[in-house]
C-alpha cells in the first residue's frame, strides 16, 4: 500500500507540473511544488510552533497527505468519518530561501488544508483559514530568514471531526507551493478570461489584475497573447496601466479569433492565454492559462444547451476522496476515474458539496466534462451527523456554520476566483440542502396551506413558529449570489433544495429576486434528481 502510494504521488506531481508549468495554480510569479521532506505528529504540541521543534517522534511524510485514511476503523467513532480520526495534527518543514532572492516577494500557496490550520514561519503565525476545501496563500515575506533555512509549520485542527456528513479526510491532502514574485506582479488569480460567440467569430473577453506594493506608481504594459493547440499566436492585445503605489489596477480587453475550435463534451478544443507583465521592456510576470470557446443556453421549456446543442446533462455527485487512498489528490487517480465514469455515459460532475482541487477541473477541461462547482454543504446552522452507527442514536453538530458568518463570502469569492477560467464549469452552486423543513427552518406552507397551482410538504411536523423563518435563506442567498457575480457574470448561479415548497415560497433559487438571476428550473431539477440518484 505504501508503494502504491508513493507511485501515485510521483505520478500526480509530475502530472501538476505539466499542468501548471512555471506558473501553477496561484496564477503569478515562479511556483515550485513543495511537497517532500515534510515531518508530521498527530497530537497536539506545547510551544505552539516554535522554530526550533523537534523531529525525534515525527514522521516523514510527503504531500498530499491524508492521516485519517492511515489509521484502523474503530465502531467508537463517528459514521460521518467514515470511522476514521480526526484530531489535532502539526507538520514541519524546513525551506531554503537563498539570499540571491532577497528583494522578491515570497508566498506560501495551499491547495486545500482539512481543517481550521495555522502557518507559522520561523515560530510567527502568518494567518489561519478554517475552511478546509478553499485555496490560500499567505506573503510570508516578513518572516523570511534568507540565506538561510527557515521552519515552516502548519497546525491542522480537526478536533471537531464529525463535521460533515461523509469522509473528508485530515492534513495537508493537496499540493503546496512556493512562489517567487516581483514586488509588482499579477494579482492572485488576478487572469479572468470568459469566452463569447457572435456571427462566427469568438470574442475571448479578459480582465488582468495587477499589484504593485512598491512604495512608487509605475507604469507596465500588458501583452496578451492566444495560442491554439498547434503553438500559433491566433490574436493578440498591449495596454499599458499606470499603477499607483502599494495599489491594484484592473485592465480589460478583447481578443478575437475567425471560425474558433469550440470546446464541447466530444471535442474540447482548448486554446492558452499567455499574460506577460513588462516594466521597461523587462518581462516581470507571466500567467499562462486553458481557456477557449463555448456556449450555455437554459431554457425552462427546452432544457440545456452546449453551443446550440440542446441535451441531457446526465450527471454524478463525486466527494473529494478516492476511496482507500483517502482524501490525498492524485489527479492520475482521478483522471481514469473520470474516463471510465465518461466511458459509462456520464457527461457532468457535481462537486459535492464543496470546491474540490483544481486539478479535477483541469481534467474535466481536458476530457470533456460538465461541471457545477458547488460551494457550501452548510451556512448558519449544522446538520446533524451521526455519531455511533448511521442514522440511528444521538446525533452531533459539529460543523462549518460557526465560521460562515465571518468567512462565507470570502470563501465563496476565492472558490469563483479560482475556478472561473475552466471551460468546464457551466454553473455555481451556492449550497446543498441548507433548507431541510424544520431542520432548522420553518414556514407556514409546511401546514398544508398551498397557493394556487403551487403545491405543499405536509411532512416534517408542520410548521414551527419558533423556529428560524425560513425567509433567512432568501436574505443568505442574495447576498452569495451577489458574490459570486462580481467575479464570474458568465454563468448561472443555483442551489440544491431539499424543502423545495417552502424554499418557493422565498427568495431561495427559483425565485427570479436573486440580483437580476433567474435561476433555470431545469438545473434544479437536475440537481435534484443527482441528489436523488447519490
Amino acid at each position: 500500500m505504501n508503494n502504491l502510494i508513493k507511485k501515485l504521488s510521483v505520478l500526480a506531481v509530475s502530472m501538476g507540473m505539466g499542468i501548471s508549468g512555471l506558473y501553477a495554480q496561484a496564477g503569478f510569479g515562479e511556483a515550485q511544488a513543495i511537497n517532500s521532506d515534510w515531518r508530521f505528529h498527530l497530537g497536539d504540541i506545547q510551544g505552539q510552533a516554535s522554530a526550533e521543534m523537534k523531529h525525534g517522534t515525527w514522521q516523514q511524510v510527503r504531500l498530499p497527505h491524508d492521516w485519517g485514511v492511515k489509521y484502523p476503523l474503530s465502531p467508537s467513532l463517528a459514521s460521518a468519518t467514515g470511522y476514521l480520526p480526526g484530531g489535532i495534527g502539526w507538520y514541519q518543514k524546513q525551506l531554503l530561501i537563498p539570499m540571491e532572492d532577497q528583494g522578491k516577494k515570497i508566498f506560501i500557496y495551499f491547495e486545500g488544508v482539512y481543517n481550521r490550520s495555522e502557518v507559522f514561519v520561523n515560530g510567527k503565525s502568518v494567518g489561519k483559514r478554517p475552511n478546509g476545501y478553499i485555496s490560500f496563500s499567505y506573503d510570508i515575506t516578513p518572516y523570511i530568514e534568507f540565506g538561510k533555512e527557515n521552519t515552516i509549520a502548519v497546525k491542522v485542527d480537526h478536533s471537531k471531526s464529525a463535521d460533515s456528513r461523509w469522509y473528508t479526510g485530515s492534513g495537508i491532502y493537496r499540493d503546496v507551493w512556493l512562489v517567487k514574485a516581483n514586488a509588482l506582479h499579477i494579482d492572485q488569480w488576478g487572469v479572468y478570461a470568459y469566452p463569447e460567440l457572435k456571427q462566427g467569430k469568438g470574442m475571448l473577453n479578459t480582465e488582468v489584475t495587477v499589484v504593485n506594493s512598491t512604495s512608487n506608481g509605475s507604469a507596465v504594459t500588458i501583452v496578451q497573447e492566444l495560442i491554439d493547440a498547434a503553438g500559433k499566436v491566433v490574436a493578440n492585445q498591449s495596454e499599458k496601466v499606470k499603477i499607483d503605489a502599494t495599489a491594484k489596477a484592473t485592465i480589460q480587453q478583447q481578443l478575437t479569433v475567425a471560425n474558433p475550435k469550440l470546446w464541447s463534451l466530444d471535442q474540447p478544443n482548448q486554446y492558452t492565454l499567455r499574460t506577460s507583465v513588462l516594466q521597461n521592456g523587462k518581462k516581470i510576470d507571466q500567467s499562462a492559462i486553458k481557456t477557449g470557446f463555448r456556449t450555455f443556453t437554459f431554457d425552462p421549456n427546452k432544457g440545456f444547451a452546449l453551443n446550440g446543442e440542446w441535451m441531457k446533462v446526465k450527471g454524478v455527485c463525486l466527494h473529494h476522496d478516492a476511496g482507500v487512498l483517502g482524501a490525498e489528490m492524485y489527479a492520475e487517480v482521478w483522471r481514469r476515474r473520470l474516463q471510465t465514469l465518461k466511458y459509462l455515459g456520464v457527461n457532468a460532475i457535481r462537486t459535492s458539496h464543496n470546491p474540490q482541487a483544481s486539478s479535477l477541473y483541469t481534467l474535466c477541461d481536458e476530457l470533456g466534462l460538465l461541471v457545477m462547482d458547488e460551494a457550501f454543504d452548510e451556512w448558519e446552522f449544522p446538520k446533524r451527523k451521526w455519531l455511533q452507527g448511521w442514522n440511528v442514536g444521538t446525533p452531533g453538530f459539529e460543523g462549518s456554520y460557526d465560521f460562515f458568518e465571518s468567512w462565507g463570502e470570502q470563501d465563496l469569492a476565492d472558490m469563483v476566483k479560482r475556478d472561473r477560467n475552466h471551460l468546464s464549469i457551466f454553473a455555481w452552486s451556492i449550497g446543498n440542502e441548507v433548507d431541510y423543513p424544520n431542520d432548522p427552518y420553518s414556514h407556514p406552507i409546511l401546514d398544508g396551506e398551498k397557493k394556487e397551482g403551487g403545491f405543499t410538504q405536509a411532512s416534517y411536523g408542520g410548521y414551527k413558529k419558533d423556529a428560524p423563518d425560513a425567509m433567512r435563506l432568501g436574505d443568505i442567498a442574495k447576498k452569495l449570489v451577489a458574490t459570486v457575480k462580481r467575479y464570474d457574470k458568465s454563468r448561472a448561479v443555483t442551489a440544491g433544495l431539499a424543502g423545495v415548497a417552502m424554499s418557493n415560497e422565498t427568495a431561495y433559487p427559483g425565485h427570479s429576486t436573486l440580483q437580476g438571476t433567474i435561476i433555470p428550473k431545469v438545473v434544479i431539477n437536475w440537481i435534484i434528481s443527482v441528489i436523488q440518484r447519490a
